[in-house]
């Protein structure tokens, strides 16, 4: 599968707006467009931060989709965002353990390589890491997004509730720190969300 992520930062008053916007009119787009398997929507209310999430289930519709989403999105944004971003990635793993609930967390590493180590990092990512973090409570589902041009990636881990996220810090840090050692990966950023909404259907 392929996902593309929005990042937005903007006026913490107003994220709700651009929510409400995502989740109705912005879903009714994607959901219209051929390949697409799901979507999901992350909150920080208190910096004004929102990551927006879409699979696809080829590169083409991921790409056919953004002419349309393009033209749209800076409306669907308004007023909330001041930045916006937009990445493209494969996703190299895909854990599902339980389904994602609204008002869970969402922890994201933000990672850069070398892309002649997309594989090793895939690899190690799904010996390493994973089991690492399955037996974890209230985990919902770990992924791995990479882009293997610009040897960039996401870890992606979904926690049904927040106490769950706030409790698997010190083990995922853990697993962190041997995954990037292994895979000769640096993790450039860290960040936590509040779940939204988070459907994907891989198949």
């Amino acid at each position: 599968m392929f996902v593309r992520t929005v990042y937005a930062t903007g006026d913490p008053a107003k994220i709700d707006t651009a929510v409400r916007a995502l989740n109705t009119e912005g879903r009714d787009l994607l959901e219209d467009r051929p390949g697409y398997r799901g979507s999901g929507v992350f909150v920080d209310r208190d910096l004004g931060k929102l990551l927006a999430v879409s699979w696809w289930e080829t590169e083409e519709g991921r790409r056919n989709s953004d002419e349309v989403m393009r033209e749209r999105r800076a409306g669907l944004l308004e007023p909330f965002a001041g930045t916006v971003s937009v990445h493209n990635y494969e996703v190299a793993v895909f854990h599902p353990v339980q389904q994602p609930r609204a008002g869970g967390g969402l922890r994201v590493s933000r990672l850069e390589f070398d892309p002649a180590d997309t594989d090793l990092l895939a690899d190690t990512f799904r010996a390493t890491v994973v089991p690492r973090l399955d037996p974890l409570r209230g985990l919902a589902r770990a992924s791995l997004f990479v882009d293997r041009e610009r040897g960039s990636g996401m870890v992606c881990s979904l926690f049904v509730d927040r106490d769950s996220l706030a409790a698997s810090r010190a083990i995922q840090a853990a697993a962190r720190h041997e995954g990037a050692a292994k895979a000769h990966v640096a993790v450039v950023g860290l960040e936590e969300f509040e779940v939204v909404h988070a459907d994907v259907h891989p198949y």
